[in-house]
């Protein structure tokens, strides 16, 4: 009988495995072992992997794959870009060729009108509406970059001028060659030269040069002793 006492004196323990709270009705947290709690033991050779790095002995294969081909695009993107910036710089340049030519063949065609006006104004006939139409069609190739040139007393440049006649100095020194007269007015756009001016020329000592005019003809590479092409190419012809 003592026996049965000791045994109905221990404590009786009951778990409540249901898996809702019948009070609050909501899901319990399920219990895990301690075998599912431990962590497996592994045998030291797992390998940790970053899931962004990759392997933590290397680059991921996958990003240098792709590192690769964003250098290969960006390197067709500039060679694009170099080729495209070229045609360009190209295409201006041929479009301004282009359109100067235009421009001078319109305008070497308008040089023989020029010329009559020019006759026309020295002899006092350019007056009136002849002369309300000389000053317009000059405005108009002036827009389009005409610019005569040629004046007495300039230097003489046989790029620009082409001389009939030459008049050698008087005496003994330095010498310059200026225009001493105009006979046809010379015209250019930008620096082709469209017809050079028909000029006399004549050796003047160089102390009655100007300044200014000794500064242009630098500027412009001439040579202020003259050149020394023969007649017909713009060099000064002496007269027999």
């Amino acid at each position: 009988m003592a026996g049965d006492e000791e045994q109905q004196d221990e404590p009786v323990t009951f778990r409540d495995r249901r898996k809702v709270d019948p009070e609050t009705g909501e899901a319990r947290p399920q219990e895990t072992g301690a075998a599912e709690q431990a962590a497996p033991a592994g045998d030291g050779t797992d390998q940790i992997v970053d899931p962004v790095a990759g392997p933590a002995d290397g680059v991921d294969p996958e990003v240098e794959k792709l590192t690769a081909e964003v250098a290969e695009r960006t390197a067709d993107l500039q060679r694009v870009t170099a080729e495209y910036a070229n045609y360009r710089r190209r295409a201006d340049r041929d479009r301004e060729q282009t359109q100067l030519a235009a421009k001078v063949s319109f305008v070497s065609d308008l040089l023989t009108v020029l010329d009559d006006f020019e006759r026309a104004e020295q002899h006092g006939d350019l007056t009136g509406a002849f002369k309300s139409a000389a000053d317009k069609v000059g405005g108009v190739l002036t827009k389009l970059g005409l610019e005569p040139f040629g004046a007495e007393g300039e230097l003489f440049d046989p790029q620009r001028h082409e001389a009939v006649q030459h008049e050698p100095a008087e005496g003994s020194g330095p010498t310059v060659t200026v225009l001493s007269a105009v006979l046809r007015r010379g015209y250019r756009i930008s620096d082709r030269v469209l017809r050079p001016a028909m000029v006399t020329v004549q050796d003047r000592p160089e102390a009655e040069v100007s300044p200014e005019a000794r500064a242009e003809a630098a500027e412009g590479g001439t040579d202020p002793a003259g050149g020394d092409a023969g007649p017909g190419t713009g060099e000064p012809e002496n007269p027999a």
